[in-house]
């Protein structure tokens, strides 16, 4: 019903989903009073582990070359610099702490992998596959950076210091745990996992779930560890689809179906999460900091990173367009609000709006634009 209606209405089917949650919520029609933000966090990790592990079982790794360097600098330095422009804008802009202002744009920086994913194949537009295969192969690994970002900012936020050089230094052994054991807990359980499916002998229905339920094992113990297990989980799908031999439209048809599934959910878990009538306040601050980083930090970040693999100009407007945000920030938004300190709920609204306006605007111009500028392939 939800897909039939995005179609005629012509917009995400996210956005659908999120003002749906809003309506059921404490002031909507349904009056749900929903406000636990540990409990939140909690499914949306789950969610979002599944939505990156059948975003890297669509992914196809032969079809990335060309492409896994630019996308790499886009998920790193791409993400480092929008959270920075984001950062000292919020602090000029919006009078508060730089430190908050970093926080806020470390939030928000990343694209997000399940807005990417769904709305590049709700536009069914055919791009290159060098364009498509960056936008998503970047939205899949660029979250690790704004998670450790988020992690160590909100630590430093909650400890109540000031930004110098020398406290960021001291978070850089958290940054390599996170990719480090991320990218081996990845590769090598990828890896074992495929060893595993294609010995066993199972019926050939409990083989999708049966590599779910060990993707989610990898993605358990690489947090566990310290890694990031976002990232773990996305190069565990990458591995998978390159690596078995079992069918892999059954793994790939079943991941797909709880992909949807999951992102329904996420998006309207955090819909039910925000209280419109919380928003007034924070409506212009977080319109500002919107423009910002589309219409500034985005393409800066864009332009230099992908300056070295020769993108067109067309190309490279495209790439800072749909740099969509979407369920991650909102819900890396959570975490500074349930850790000990002077975050509070205000700066989720903040952020949720922000996503919202990227969404509309940026969402529902994913095929207009493409087609705007030439990019769609016959």
């Amino acid at each position: 019903m939800l897909v039939p209606l995005s179609k005629r209405l012509g917009a995400p089917i996210l956005l659908i989903i999120l003002i749906g949650g809003m309506l059921v919520g404490e002031d909507g029609p349904g009056n749900v009073d929903f406000d636990n933000f540990e409990l939140a966090f909690s499914l949306g990790s789950v969610a979002l582990a599944i939505i990156l592990f059948a975003g890297g079982l669509e992914t196809e790794w032969a079809s990335l070359k060309g492409v896994r360097a630019v996308s790499i600098s886009l998920a790193s330095l791409g993400v480092l610099i929008t959270a920075a422009i984001v950062g000292f804008a919020a602090y000029y802009l919006l009078g508060i702490p730089l430190s908050h202002g970093l926080l806020l744009g470390a939030v928000v920086a990343s694209t997000d992998a399940a807005a990417t994913f769904m709305l590049i194949q709700q536009s069914q537009i055919k791009l290159s596959p060098r364009l498509s295969n960056t936008l998503v192969f970047e939205s899949g690994i660029n979250d690790p950076m704004a998670i450790f970002l988020t992690i160590s900012l909100t630590t430093l936020v909650g400890q109540g210091g000031d930004i110098h050089g020398e406290e960021l230094f001291l978070f850089l052994p958290l940054f390599v745990q996170q990719i480090g054991v991320g990218t081996a807990m990845g590769v090598l359980g990828g890896l074992g996992l495929v060893k595993i499916l294609d010995r066993i002998q199972l019926p050939v229905g409990l083989y999708p779930p049966m590599a779910l339920a060990g993707a989610m094992g990898i993605f358990g113990a690489t947090s566990i560890l310290g890694g990031s297990g976002f990232l773990a989980i996305y190069l565990c799908g990458l591995i998978i689809a390159a690596r078995i031999k079992q069918p892999l439209e059954r793994i790939l048809n079943f991941s797909e179906a709880l992909q949807w599934l999951s992102q329904i959910v996420l998006f309207f878990m955090l819909g039910l999460l925000v209280t419109p009538s919380d928003l007034s306040g924070t409506v212009l601050p977080a319109l500002m900091i919107a423009f910002v980083l589309m219409f500034f930090a985005r393409p800066l970040a864009v332009a230099v990173c992908v300056l070295p693999a020769r993108f067109t100009l067309k190309e490279t407007l495209y790439l800072s367009w749909v740099g969509l945000r979407g369920a991650v920030p909102i819900f890396l938004a959570i975490f500074p609000v349930i850790a000990p300190g002077p975050i509070q709920t205000d700066f989720f609204n903040v952020v949720f709006i922000i996503v919202v306006v990227s969404l509309v605007l940026q969402g529902w111009t994913v095929a207009a634009s493409a087609k705007w500028l030439g990019l769609v392939e016959r």
